[in-house]
């Protein structure tokens, strides 16, 4: 019986990794061509490989929970038709759980790198590559891993193992040399922080313990991670929206007739944002190390809340070069697919640039937090009838004006205040001077 290994396959731009979810096959189990093998999530999106051809699950060569590389193996599947290395993969095969359509592995017939072979320790202990990750970054020797208690399978220690270990470190390895970090503005080498310890929760009688699902879990490490990578800061502006209401009132029902979309005020948010970063490109950017990568396409991405109550970034990739029904369409196919769990992995990922609309749930404003590697992000707040100076030729006067609130949040290492200021300002400006007469 000829032997192969499966290789987890590509599944997208900018898509380097997956998790390991749920083994669906078990060593020695029959599996038919196209038939699922193993549940993956890359990000927020779940998936499942399929066997590229029929034979039997000889081996699982990773762990659930484990975090794999595109191409990396991750089983050996035997057939009695001697499939081999030159074979073409199938094209495109096997429905994942989230309903898209996904790429079937690749097989190979090469040995295992040799950085599988230093996932063991000492002792042959297995250590997830994320735990690896975990540890480089943090110093923490393989002594140290061989010592903490894991509580996976077979005493595997796991990300929440690592994690609820680093805070008390420093009182179990007394004596451990802290290891150097990236240099610092002046260019020395410091030591890396200290960890800060969360507060112990202690459960009260009749108190009720949800543990977070896996979506929650990437969401708060996220949101930890931007706020200790970027110094955020916030700017605020109040528009007069009232000619775009007005407007929007006039053409939502010729608009739906006639492109069968519903138009919202989702896109004219994204059609302000993309004119406003062409004028200020500087805002399109990213931050490696002490290099700023100014990003050629405007890719913006449209934070949406889902039934689970947990938040995903569908991103419209060249929103600049998309006129109003496109971008109607575009943010209404996204946040459509979005709810129903049937996003791709490339779907998610390469945004520049972040808008979220606060206002869908009644806010006035909010302060958002930085969507990483990217540097700003803008929530637009509910529009509120609210009375406001009006300035005419004969003077002064108070209306009834639509108003609301768009508040910037920018990355202070690379964004300045008057960068910041400058760009919500004017997004602000593009949103007042909607035309009443104009076209779409």
């Amino acid at each position: 019986m000829a032997q192969n290994e499966i290789l987890l396959p590509k599944m997208g731009e900018s898509v380097a990794e997956a998790t390991i979810i749920k083994w669906l096959k078990n060593e020695g189990d029959p599996v038919k061509a196209d038939e699922p093998i193993v549940e993956i999530a890359t990000d927020k999106v779940d998936s499942e490989v399929p066997a590229p051809f029929d034979g039997i699950l000889v081996k699982r060569s990773v762990n659930e929970g484990d975090v794999v590389k595109v191409g990396q193996p991750i089983a050996i599947i035997g057939s009695e038709l001697g499939a081999s290395s030159s074979a073409p993969a199938p094209a495109a095969v096997a429905t994942p759980s989230n309903g898209t359509s996904k790429p079937a592995p690749v097989v190979a017939n090469a040995p295992a790198p040799a950085a599988l072979v230093s996932k063991n320790g000492p002792t042959g202990k297995f250590y997830s590559p994320l735990v690896r990750n975990i540890a480089h970054s943090e110093g923490v020797s393989m002594a140290e891993l061989e010592a903490i208690h894991g509580s996976g399978e077979g005493g595997r220690v796991t990300k929440k193992d690592i994690l609820g270990y680093l805070p008390s470190r420093g009182a179990q390895t007394t004596g451990t040399p802290t290891p150097a970090s990236s240099t610092s503005p002046a260019g020395t080498a410091g030591p890396s922080p200290t960890p800060l310890a969360a507060p112990k929760v202690t459960p009260a009688q009749g108190d009720e313990l949800i543990e977070m699902d896996r979506m929650r879990k990437l969401i708060a490490d996220h949101m930890v991670m931007s706020k200790h990578v970027s110094p955020h800061v916030t700017s605020f502006v109040e528009a007069d929206v009232t000619n775009l209401v007005l407007w929007r009132e006039k053409v939502k029902a010729a608009f739906e007739k006639r492109e069968g979309e519903k138009i919202t005020f989702t896109p004219i948010f994204l059609m302000a944002v993309a004119q406003a970063i062409k004028e200020m490109p500087m805002i399109n950017v990213q931050v490696d190390g002490q290099t700023i990568v100014k990003k050629k396409d405007i890719n913006i991405g449209m934070a949406a809340a889902l039934p689970s109550g947990n938040l995903i970034v569908p991103v419209v990739r060249n929103a600049d070069r998309l006129n109003l029904v496109g971008l109607a369409k575009a943010v209404n196919d996204l946040a459509n697919r979005a709810r129903q769990g049937k996003l791709n992995p490339d779907e998610i990922s390469g945004g520049t640039y972040t808008v979220t609309n606060v206002g869908t749930f009644g806010n006035v404003l909010g302060t958002p937090i930085i969507n990483q590697p990217q540097v700003a992000i803008m929530a637009t707040g509910a529009i509120r009838k609210k009375p406001a100076v009006i300035e005419t030729p004969t003077g002064d006067v108070i209306a009834i004006r639509h108003m609301m609130f768009l508040s910037h949040s920018y990355d202070h290492r690379v964004v300045d205040g008057a960068l910041g200021g400058k760009f919500v300002r004017r997004v602000a400006d593009i949103l007042e001077n909607w035309p009443l007469d104009a076209e779409y």
